[in-house]
């Protein structure tokens, strides 16, 4: 049987005129249409598809218009290169400033809340030097985890922060950021899912002050969720027996309320002065490519570091008395044995018996003195030394390096 090839191959179910018809026939591999049989066709180019301007990266049918080659190229070509550095030396400088706070400080801030809710201790330890002496104590008898344990809970109270204020602000009118015009009624709500915020996680955050406190000797290796587990149990009441000094956690919903947003106003208003001051005092560095200017990330970000860094300060010297008073109404009835902070080489259990906020206020005032409240402060003055130091070594290398491709 012989094979027929249609004349055409036009759709016959319906009136349209044939697909393609009007359109001139695409030629392939610079062949004419010519060579080609009349019954191939092909697709015409559809407007909003791929093919309305020539200016488009995507691939284009048709002679594509000549690129100039010049000088300009080399320009061109050392452009993107030099604005890649940019962009990566600000990320660096800003992952070194998370890897400081986060990681290498670890270490200050679990002798820190020792320190604090160690009512037995006769050094304050409120010089840095006494502090390190004590923290290599504890490093040289029981290991290098002595000194990082609990850092996986307080990145999982970090995340449930986190979450907690994207709900509730979602959930409620309570808004997360402040725009340009805000009132008072915009920043009160703001104010009060920041308090919020901090309710919520009191809960884990109690749990994570139990890991980071606890003595390395006597624990077991918890878990990353284990502090998820113990905030629920104390949230229901539930999980592992306390002793009857637990405070409920209703009692400690003001205090917890308070010390968050007292926080927040402190860190935020002196971030903000800090960073104005910066930017009249220094203004950003520009590098100009004859068209538009590419501002330098380095000057750009770095001085937003530091503003962060000075809130952050501030906030934590000024607000370190009653963060001490909260952490031991947080740890009583927990049946916690913490080391000895005056040498590192004992274990102490907290047997406290406060009756509430303004109790353990005055107790601490009429035990151990107004210095009581400052226990643990020159671990502090390390975790913000080592800070600083990090950054602007961190600022200095990158300078260096954007000199050199300069």
């Amino acid at each position: 049987m012989n094979s027929q090839r249609p004349e055409s191959l036009t759709y016959r179910g319906r009136e349209d005129p044939p697909y393609g018809s009007g359109f001139a026939a695409r030629s392939f591999n610079n062949s004419s249409s010519t060579d080609i049989p009349h019954w191939v066709s092909t697709p015409p180019d559809i407007p909003g598809s791929r093919n309305l301007h020539w200016g488009e990266r995507t691939p284009q049918y048709g002679p594509a218009t000549p690129i100039a080659q010049g000088p300009s190229d080399e320009s061109v070509q050392g452009g993107p290169s030099g604005d890649q550095l940019n962009r990566f030396a600000g990320f660096g400088v800003g992952l070194a400033s998370l890897f400081t706070e986060n990681v290498l400080a670890h270490p200050c801030i679990v002798f820190r809340r020792q320190c604090q809710v160690n009512y037995h201790a006769r050094n304050y330890h409120l010089v840095p030097f006494t502090a390190v002496s004590v923290m290599y104590n504890l490093t040289k008898t029981q290991g290098p985890k002595a000194l990082w344990k609990g850092m996986g809970s307080t990145f999982v109270v970090q995340g449930v922060t986190l979450g907690t204020e994207g709900i509730i602000s979602e959930c409620t009118p309570l808004p997360r950021e402040l725009s340009h015009k805000w009132n008072l009624k915009r920043i009160a709500g703001h104010l009060i899912l920041k308090g919020l915020t901090c309710v919520v996680a009191m809960p884990f955050y109690s749990a994570s002050l139990i890991e980071t406190v606890q003595s390395e000797i006597i624990r077991d290796d918890p878990g990353i969720l284990d502090c998820v587990k113990e905030g629920v149990g104390r949230l229901i009441g539930m999980g592992i027996p306390h002793s009857k000094r637990l405070f409920p956690l209703w009692a400690l919903v003001f205090p917890t309320f308070l010390h968050g947003v007292l926080h927040y106003i402190v860190s935020s208003t002196i971030q903000k002065l800090v960073l104005l001051v910066l930017r009249k005092k220094s203004p950003q560095r520009q590098v100009t490519d004859g068209t538009e200017p590419i501002q330098n990330m380095l000057d750009a970000y770095f001085p937003e570091l530091m503003a962060t860094f000075a809130g952050n300060l501030c906030a934590d010297v000024l607000l370190y008395p009653l963060e001490t008073v909260l952490h031991r109404l947080y740890l009583q009835g927990t049946r916690t044995i913490i080391d000895n902070t005056d040498l590192g080489f004992e274990v102490l259990p907290i047997n406290t018996q406060y009756e509430g906020l303004r109790d353990c206020i005055n107790t601490i005032r009429k035990e151990e003195g107004t210095l009581g409240f400052y226990k643990g402060f020159g671990s502090i003055i390390v975790q913000y030394s080592l800070h600083a130091a990090v950054l602007q070594i961190t600022k200095m290398i990158y300078s260096v390096m954007l000199q050199n491709a300069a």
